[in-house]
């Protein structure tokens, strides 16, 4: 479900370094000359056409090997450690420059990538309450508001699979609420239909027939969520009670 607010309110990488990666026919005759000095009726060290063609073979598989490590060498504890380093400052994402926001994202993507849960609308890692780190949903961030009329408190978000409701929280200042019911569109992805509003946490409001929107879930473990809304909005949440029941 995406988030909504109510208008109120280095992980370790294995590579080769410079001086063996640039290996060039040069590079042999000088780093040789540096440790053993060819004397002067030693002939000179050349490269036939073929060695040209084995060295040129090695570097490439040299390049493909540095660039798989690369890529899948970060475990994906490592990368929700770069995840959550990179987002605290950010206040929610209300702080984020442009190029905040596309560190975030690659991030982002990486864990993705590395999802395990394929199936997350069915996975008892879901339910519960999770609390919103980071978004990039300007209704629910407010930037062009002044700091203190934001949402300053936690905001939280509860789903419950099995009984396909959801729920978003506001505390301080404004503690207002909704609540809604999911319908799967497939097996990470959900239709939100937003039914009650609750202002203060107290006057309810029945949602009107556009508060609806898309969510699909992209990663999922027993710690974080990543979430992507239909408007483009990325959502990332952490785990906070497992055992959060939302109002049926």
């Amino acid at each position: 479900m995406a988030c909504v607010s109510v208008p109120s309110s280095p992980a370790l990488h294995f590579s080769l370094s410079s001086s063996h990666r640039n290996l060039h026919p040069s590079s042999f005759s000088s780093s040789l000359g540096s440790h053993c000095p060819l004397s002067s009726n030693t002939a000179p060290f050349t490269l036939s056409a073929s060695s040209d063609k084995l060295l040129a073979k090695w570097r490439t598989s040299v390049s493909f090997f540095t660039s798989f490590i690369g890529k899948k060498g970060k475990s994906t504890g490592s990368l929700k450690e770069e995840l959550f380093e990179a987002i605290s400052p950010l206040d929610r994402g209300a702080e984020a420059s442009p190029e905040d926001q596309e560190m975030v994202d690659q991030i982002a993507r990486q864990l993705e990538a590395a999802n395990s849960v394929k199936e997350p609308l069915k996975s008892d890692l879901l339910n519960g309450k999770w609390e919103l780190l980071y978004t990039t949903s300007r209704s629910i961030l407010q930037p062009q508001r002044p700091k203190f009329l934001r949402p300053n408190g936690k905001i939280y978000q509860a789903i419950n699979a099995d009984t396909l409701r959801a729920q978003n929280m506001e505390t301080w200042p404004y503690f207002n609420q909704v609540t809604a019911n999911l319908v799967p569109i497939n097996e990470r992805r959900v239709a939100v239909r937003f039914d009650t509003f609750k202002i203060f946490g107290l006057i309810p409001i029945k949602a009107p027939g556009r508060g609806r929107g898309e969510l699909e879930i992209t990663y999922l473990d027993e710690e974080i969520r990543i979430s992507r809304g239909d408007k483009g909005n990325l959502f990332i949440l952490k785990m906070v009670d497992p055992s959060y029941r939302v109002p049926v």
